[in-house]
């Protein structure tokens, strides 16, 4: 028999209007859109209209036994009584949410807080965070320049005492030293710019670099050059056996490495290769220490306008003129007392002396932050690896060797 559908349901049929997914009646359009479902656009469940808003829900959680604001029927806001209790999301129909706690101590940072950088070798300055304490829970003693001055202060003269005596009692011990320290430089940038994700081949940097000292103390210039061609060359058909995938990015990494560390040290070489070598090299990096000594000074006393900010930011204007000044006046003394040369050649020495010292200082510190590491090695306390003491005096290398060859030639 044919249902009429004018007729209303009796009592007690049993029949329930059909449901969608959603659990509401269907409408005419028969997928819950008729004008008896409704959607709330912030808590998503539906309700039917016709019914009262359900009660909201109490929070889940270590802290939902503690009483909190409760939604009324008709209302959204707040009981009287419910003053200063924790904030919620009330919704009608929907969940009460409480709000996130905040633990203690930890406050949120203001909105003008400055970004913390990539470390670099400048330590606490940098990253805004205060020195860690060492192993024996004592903390370390840092000074202004960011760094243990103790031991780095330590490390300095003890360094200084290696040249000294190399130079002073046999020349070519100093050799044996230049190339050790050439090999340790190697594994510690090479090692770096692994972690920057480049792979260069060490083995031909390596042999490379002993051949460009061996043939720089025999040959000279032109020894060293041929030296230096002949490792590009060995890097080169040595990463071709791992394959294509990489092989521009690894080998241009192995150069860049032979071209900064080796060849640059091997001027150092040819700096002590004449009879007046050990005067010639202590004059290069009694010069390239007063530049640092000086710019410390400066910068530390004077220091306010950054040199660049973004590179280096306790570099200072005031510290780069401190370092001008300081080789200004070592340079000249040494240029006209110990090589009988013209005063003018002793300003020239020291200017460029301090602008390629401040410059490799400047580049090495990019390269880290470009590899987001703070420093190329831990070898030495208060400095970081012998890459990080080498960044000034190899680029001052090359340029102490072409300027001391024209205002005091062999």
């Amino acid at each position: 028999m044919t249902r009429d559908p004018h007729r209303p349901e009796p009592l007690g049929s049993g029949r329930q209007p059909a449901r969608s997914r959603a659990g509401i009646a269907d409408g005419p359009g028969g997928k819950g859109e008729g004008p008896a479902a409704r959607q709330d656009p912030d808590t998503g469940p539906l309700v039917r209209i016709d019914q009262p808003p359900v009660p909201p829900r109490p929070a889940v959680g270590p802290r939902a036994a503690r009483p909190g604001p409760v939604a009324g029927p008709e209302t959204n806001e707040l009981r009287p009584d419910d003053e200063g209790a924790d904030a919620v999301s009330l919704m009608p129909g929907g969940p009460a949410v409480e709000a996130p706690d905040r633990e203690a101590g930890h406050e949120e940072a203001p909105a003008d807080a400055p970004l913390t950088a990539v470390p670099d070798a400048l330590g606490a300055e940098v990253t805004g965070e205060p020195p860690q304490d060492t192993p024996s829970g004592a903390p370390r003693a840092v000074g202004r320049a960011g760094r243990d001055m103790a031991a780095a202060v330590g490390v300095g003269l003890s360094l200084g005492a290696v040249v000294f005596a190399t130079l002073l009692l046999w020349r070519p011990s100093f050799l044996a030293v230049v190339t050790a320290a050439v090999l340790i430089s190697v594994f510690e940038l090479s090692g770096a710019l692994e972690k920057g994700g480049h792979r260069p081949p060490r083995t031909p940097v390596l042999v490379g670099a002993v051949v460009m000292a061996a043939l720089a103390w025999t040959r000279g210039p032109s020894g060293l050059v041929i030296a230096f061609l002949l490792t590009v060359f060995a890097v080169l058909l040595w990463r071709l056996g791992d394959g294509p995938v990489g092989y521009l990015r690894d080998a241009s990494a192995a150069v860049f490495v032979a071209l900064y560390v080796p060849l640059l040290a091997g001027f150092a070489v040819l700096l002590l290769a004449p009879d007046d070598g050990a005067a010639r090299v202590l004059t290069f990096i009694g010069t390239v220490v007063c530049s640092d000594v000086g710019g410390f000074a400066a910068g530390v006393l004077f220091g306010k306008h950054p040199l660049a900010r973004t590179v280096s930011p306790k570099k200072s204007w005031e510290g780069l003129a401190g370092s001008v000044a300081a080789c200004v006046l070592i340079g000249t003394l040494l240029i006209t007392l110990v090589f009988d040369g013209p005063w003018w050649g002793g300003v020239l020495f020291g200017v460029a002396i301090a602008v390629t010292a401040t410059l490799g200082d400047l580049g090495e510190s990019l390269i880290k932050r470009d590899l987001g590491i703070k420093d190329m090695g831990d070898l030495l306390p208060g400095h970081g690896g012998l890459m990080d003491r080498m960044d000034s005096l190899l680029p001052s290398a090359a340029v102490a060797w072409l300027i001391l060859s024209m205002v005091a030639p062999v």
